[in-house]
């Protein structure tokens, strides 16, 4: 079956830079996007970035553009978010995700799988 696996999340002081990595097993990442999303306590999920496996497109969040750098190694069926100038509202668990669908969305409905989350900490 789907497998999704966060890791590289911790803490980290405010203008630290961090970058997570997920995993995937039981597909490949060709042909589909794949997203990373955050939710912080008392929050609803957000869209944070996501990448087509197909031809490298990209889409941003407006309150992460610039900041962070999202890239998949297909071969390794890997997927990573580059996290710099991190800021305490940066603070969650972050979390990648699936659309088999290969369209650039960071709509929470659209992805049919999920891992199950890494925390991120940023100290102020």
């Amino acid at each position: 079956e789907v497998h999704l696996v966060e890791s590289g999340g911790g803490l980290v002081q405010h203008g630290g830079s961090l970058t997570l990595s997920c995993a995937a097993s039981g597909f490949t990442f060709d042909g589909y996007v794949i997203g990373w999303f955050r939710q912080a306590p008392g929050k609803e999920r957000e869209g944070v970035s996501c990448i087509s496996s197909s031809d490298g497109s990209t889409h941003y969040a407006d309150s992460v553009k610039g900041r962070f750098t999202i890239s998949s190694d297909n071969a390794k069926n890997t997927v990573y978010l580059q996290m710099e100038n991190l800021k305490p509202e940066d603070t969650a668990v972050y979390y990648c995700a699936v659309d088999s669908r290969d369209i650039l969305s960071v709509t929470v409905s659209e992805y049919d799988y999920w891992g199950q989350g890494t925390q991120v900490t940023v100290s102020s």
